[in-house]
């Protein structure tokens, strides 16, 4: 149980230097840890503080060693998958389970009334929430969940799912693959993280900015 705590503290305080010393002492079973990080992050709602974009970056960035035993093209479809499978999962709880507990009618908080503006609002807006999502951390963790309990299309969700999990991971390694050994990089990494978090957020504002903006023009005037 210790062992399990230490690696989960070791994941949320990540960096370039503790990926590349668990790459060599673990060698392909890093992989595993890896895929089970991402999946866990994306697709069980327990566990929406595991590190995904810091973990992303320094995977990226230790990757672009010439001697570094992860290859980026291998973690690249290994990642992408667990987060795919994450959010599918993600979503099938939410589906089968979500209706059970928003079954009361008398509930402030968990019931059938929720729901239902819940699923309107993802087959109004869902793709833009599904794929943006996977840019904010924690809403990624609970945004597949609440789009199976408004029982959003599967067909539908797959389609945000695949393009929202392809476009974070190859954004986040592919960042620290390009600029993750430079030695400025390397001694500020969580405000460098922090700031390609940032930045990978303003489409995220943007949209919601732009609904805001677009509902209060169409909203009517008094006595109009």
């Amino acid at each position: 149980m210790n062992s399990l705590f230490d690696l989960v503290h070791t994941l949320i305080n990540i960096d370039t230097a503790t990926v590349n010393s668990y790459a060599h002492a673990l060698g392909p079973w890093l992989y595993v840890v890896l895929f089970a990080s991402v999946f866990a992050e994306t697709g069980l709602v327990v566990t929406p503080f595991l590190p995904g974009d810091s973990l992303l970056f320094a995977v990226g960035a230790v990757a672009a060693h010439p001697d570094s035993p992860i290859r980026l093209g291998m973690v690249s479809v290994q990642l992408v998958i667990a987060a795919v499978l994450g959010d599918a999962v993600n979503y099938s709880i939410g589906r089968y389970v979500g209706p059970r507990v928003f079954s009361r009618q008398d509930s402030w908080l968990l019931n059938q009334k929720h729901l239902a503006r819940a699923h309107q609002f993802y087959e109004d807006y869902g793709g833009v929430t599904i794929i943006l999502a996977r840019f904010i951390p924690i809403v990624r963790t609970f945004a597949p969940f609440v789009a199976g309990i408004g029982k959003m299309t599967y067909s539908r969700f797959a389609t945000y799912n695949v393009t929202g999990g392809v476009a974070w991971i190859l954004l986040f390694l592919l960042a620290g693959w390009g600029f993750g050994s430079s030695e400025l990089v390397q001694r500020n990494f969580k405000l460098v993280v922090v700031a390609v978090v940032v930045i990978s957020v303003l489409p995220a504002v943007y949209e919601i900015v732009r609904a805001r903006m677009g509902r209060g023009r169409h909203r009517p005037s008094p006595g109009g």
